[in-house]
């Protein structure tokens, strides 16, 4: 068995249900003029109903008795024809169950167990029209996926989307943990805490609780050849899928036949069950690459804190940092340390001036002359390491498409196998020229861009090299069917700590785990040792303590972890420094273990191929007495406990380097108790010793 290939494994039971099995499939209500359908999850706990008829076709989703989506409409409206969706019939509904185990070939956990049960149902209009339109429902224990199927029909070539009517009917009394959606930073906002009815439109992942105390993540899966969405306020204060736009108004182009990203909803009991959730990585499609087991997940450093910091810059107009001189001291550091790669930013010609704006300017294959390429490539591979590739393109996708493919070609004959990507530009900036030379603006996730990202790791591919997305389209699950998609930002990551004005707070990465984390991994870049800059930005600094940033590896996933520091500021605390040499960046198993959104999360981890476990546990602003029983670890296997905590006068605010580090033997049963400072955490190391 090729266990890079998503090969299903185990016993796979797929069965369709007789269209008059009770209460799961379509039956006719009491006035007659309305048809419904539904299916349960395989716990029985979740219900989805589809309702068409007379009016708009709608669904609702029940979790427990408790109505999590009221009835909300479906359909479409189209620029080269009727709108689609109401005075419907179902012409067909099946039900279906599947429950199979597939193998992932890096993730938060190796095997991915998908069950849930299917129900694909045929509409067709009922005033003469005859057109056709399919919904498939996927129903897991953890919630729900649901995508449109148009499929090909007499008459009909093409079809131009200006709205996607898809509602979610929330109770707008629930609390929502959000950030506002196509405004020009794109998803780098600070999370909003509030009631759902004061949110106006958001970004997805948006994460709720309701008021009989579920917690609720509405998101997408598997965007592929299509606009992404948002959720924005009806004036009934229902929320539709606001579909990002091409600069004309239109939100989707198709050509004949078409299928949606999946709509999902991850349901839990409690704020940390939603981190155990699959759903959005079950409904991507397996593996199209083949043997990737050239993927590699690992560990970086690079030359990027100092340009943050303003000790350097990107561009040879100043103190330029990606020299040949400054880069062969981090590759040094890196072998001496035993991390894979160095990242060098600023190395290529088109940095200097307002680089931002220089998104016609790059070149993907021409360093400046203080940046020697092949000397560095072979410097590095003598010492074991490898430079990690660069291409900021400051959204001018036609100027990095024209040299995406010579800009790979020369990395992978310099041994380069992962690529930085970045997009700098403000929301609905992101540009293309055509022939004649008119420009066109675009969202991060219009159709265009989205479709780029696919051009981007296709490419990549073909030379064995895996891509690091910043400013990227938002996480949804496609680094199953493209595992070179290894990690990506999306999100407030650490350099707002270095910019001030505001930085990040400590209930920053309080929130994340519950919301864009469950979309993906993150490209955070942790590790952070000089928390106060006191001589490169004395009125900044990162609101978390020392313990904290370790705690980091752990909660925040991602298969590359950046040790972000500069390298001088690792041997000042080469004790704490131990746990990020040590800390795996790949995973056998992931196990969320309590927390509550934007006070605290706890997740154990074990590490991939071998015995070892690890924890790591977080706060945001308020200090905890906190205790793990360690009822994760193996049954009869004694370990090492090595600890890495928050000393108990630790305060990110006053004394954010006070530290407890030791060691103590435990086994499976006995607790730990971790004590977690205001802004602090974690980080634990359980070495097998047997």
């Amino acid at each position: 068995m090729n266990k890079f290939m998503g090969t299903l494994l185990g016993t796979t039971a797929f069965f369709a249900l007789s269209a008059c099995a009770e209460s799961e499939t379509t039956a006719q209500n009491s006035d007659q003029n309305h048809a419904f359908t539904e299916v349960t999850s395989p716990d029985g706990r979740t219900v989805v109903k589809l309702m068409a008829g007379e009016g708009q076709t709608t669904y609702s989703v029940t979790r427990d008795g408790e109505e999590i989506v009221a009835p909300s409409p479906l359909g479409f409206a189209f620029k080269n024809m009727a709108p689609l969706g109401g005075d419907m019939k179902v012409v067909e509904a099946n039900i279906a169950a599947s429950d199979t185990t597939w193998e992932q070939p890096w993730g938060e956990r190796q095997f991915v167990r998908d069950n849930h049960k299917e129900l694909f149902v045929k509409l067709a209009e009922k005033d003469g029209k005859h057109r056709e339109l399919n919904i498939r429902f996927r129903v897991f224990n953890d919630g729900v996926g649901f995508r449109y199927e148009f499929p090909k029909q007499q008459g009909i070539d093409s079809a131009i989307i200006t709205d996607e009517i898809t509602g979610f009917q929330f109770d707008d009394a629930s609390t929502a943990w959000w950030i506002p959606g196509r405004e020009w930073n794109r998803y780098e906002y600070l999370y909003n805490e509030s009631p759902l009815k004061d949110v106006k439109e958001a970004h997805t992942p948006i994460t709720l609780k309701t008021t009989g105390g579920k917690y609720v993540s509405l998101h997408e899966a598997a965007l592929v050849n299509y606009s992404g969405m948002t959720m924005l306020k009806n004036p009934d204060g229902s929320f539709e899928a606001n579909l990002a736009p091409w600069p004309n108004g239109d939100k989707v182009r198709t050509e004949g036949e078409f299928t949606t990203p999946w709509r999902t909803i991850q349901i839990s009991d409690t704020a940390y069950d939603l981190m155990k959730s699959d759903i959005i990585l079950n409904l991507n499609e397996p593996n199209k690459l083949g043997d990737v087991s050239w993927v590699e997940p690992s560990k970086y450093v690079g030359i990027w804190w100092e340009m943050h910091l303003a000790a350097s810059t990107w561009g040879s107009d100043g103190k330029h940092g990606a020299t040949t001189e400054n880069t062969k001291r981090y590759i040094d550091f890196a072998a001496e340390n035993g991390f894979k790669g160095v990242l060098v930013e600023g190395w290529n010609i088109g940095w200097d001036g307002n680089w931002y704006e220089n998104g016609d300017v790059f070149s993907f294959t021409q360093p400046y002359p203080d940046y020697n390429l092949p000397e560095l490539a072979e410097y590095a591979k003598e010492r074991g390491v490898q430079i990690v590739g660069h291409h900021e393109t400051s959204g001018g996708i036609s100027n990095y498409e024209a040299q995406m493919d010579d800009g790979f070609d020369l990395f992978e004959k310099m041994n380069i196998s992962q690529v930085k990507t970045g997009y700098v530009a403000d929301a609905g900036k992101t540009h293309h020229t055509e022939a004649d030379g008119t420009k066109h603006y675009e969202y991060h996730d219009g159709q265009y861009v989205v479709d780029h990202h696919v051009r981007v790791l296709e490419s990549a591919a073909k030379r064995k090299i895996s891509i690091n997305s910043h400013e990227p389209v938002k996480d949804t699950g496609l680094r199953r069917t493209y595992p070179n998609w290894i990690s990506r930002e999306g999100a407030r990551g650490q350099e707002y700590n270095a910019w001030g004005d505001p930085g990040n707070p400590p209930s920053h990465t309080a929130i994340l785990p519950y919301t864009r984390m469950l979309s993906g991994p993150m490209d955070f870049t942790p590790g952070i040792f000089d928390l106060l800059f006191e001589e490169a930005k004395p009125n900044n600094r990162v609101e978390t303590t020392l313990a904290k940033q370790l705690s980091l590896y752990v909660v925040i996933y991602s298969p590359i972890q950046m040790a972000a520091d500069l390298p001088e500021n690792y041997g000042k605390h080469a004790d704490a420094f131990q746990f990020i040499k040590d800390v795996p960046t790949d995973w056998a198993e992931s196990i969320p273990l309590a927390g509550e959104i934007g006070d605290y999360a706890v997740i154990a981890r074990k590490e991939r191929d071998g015995k070892d476990w690890y924890l790591g546990g977080l706060t945001g602003d308020n200090a905890r007495d906190y205790a793990q029983a360690l009822s994760f670890l193996e049954e009869g296997v004694s370990y090492e406990a090595q600890v890495y905590r928050d000393a108990d006068d630790a305060d990110w605010k006053s004394n954010p380097y006070a530290m407890a580090i030791y060691k103590e033997t435990v086994k499976k049963g006995d607790t730990l108790k971790l004590p977690m400072a205001a802004g602090g955490g974690f980080a634990v190391r359980f070495k097998a010793l047997d």
